[in-house]
């Protein structure tokens, strides 16, 4: 019964965020698509694992990396780059075939659909593992969570922008980047008291900062694609009553 009731309390705040993203679009994709955006985050766990492993031994060759030094290259080179590089990928393989892929809030909902698959799982297996699942349940649910919900905001606004607006080499590689810098920041403010706890207690009142910043922005995000396209209905469906109106 525990951990059914552990299983719970972890999936939960990926299925609440899936659930407000959904809403939020204005015009729902297709059931099994959203699926199998999120069975792609799933599934993509084992190779960030695999490929996480094969880095750390790269770099750190099975030494200490208790270091300020060392907790920020494991949170850049080991966790955000191997991370949201697979995420991408998954990304990729949902939307590069996706006949539903024709608004630009679409390219977030799928991100988010990936991210949040992956965050469910890293999120089950931190949860389970832990003696004190619940205060792990709770922080994670405030931040890890939130957190890969917004890195995947991120790149899913790259990702449509590129594909509807601007195909340009900044824009391609903003849509790896710029989430691939705010998951390195986020996870080098959160590894910090491993390696200095008077470090880490003021690190942690930054990332709680950082965090909310990161929402504003990722919000803005979401109602700026959400507006677009609104507008961009908006002048179809005039344009469509005027040659419906038309009389010869």
């Amino acid at each position: 019964m525990t951990i059914l009731i552990q299983l719970a309390v972890a999936l939960l705040p990926a299925i609440l965020l899936l659930l407000y993203i959904w809403k939020k679009d204005p015009q729902n994709e297709p059931t099994s698509w959203l699926v199998k955006a999120v069975s792609w985050g799933v599934a993509i766990c084992i190779p960030v694992g695999f490929f996480e492993t094969l880095i750390d031994a790269a770099i750190f060759g099975g030494g200490d990396s208790s270091t300020l030094f060392g907790t920020t290259v494991r949170a850049f080179f080991i966790a955000a780059l191997p991370e949201e590089t697979v995420k991408l990928l998954a990304l990729w393989l949902v939307l590069r075939k996706n006949p539903y892929f024709d608004e630009h809030f679409d390219g977030i909902v799928y991100a988010v659909c990936v991210g949040l698959g992956f965050a469910a799982i890293e999120n089950v297996i931190y949860v389970l593992s832990s003696e004190e699942w619940l205060t792990v349940a709770i922080i994670r649910s405030l931040l890890a969570v939130p957190g890969h919900y917004a890195f995947a905001i991120v790149m899913g606004y790259y990702y449509s922008l590129y594909h509807f607006v601007d195909q340009t080499p900044k824009t391609a590689a903003c849509i790896l980047l710029i989430p691939v810098l705010l998951h390195g920041i986020y996870d080098a403010l959160a590894m910090s008291g491993t390696a200095n706890e008077y470090v880490g207690s003021i690190a942690f009142l930054v990332l709680i900062h950082f965090c909310i910043k990161m929402h504003k922005r990722a919000r803005s995000r979401v109602l700026a694609l959400i507006e677009k396209d609104q507008r961009m209905n908006s002048s179809s469906e005039n344009e469509r009553m005027k040659t419906t109106n038309y009389i010869p």
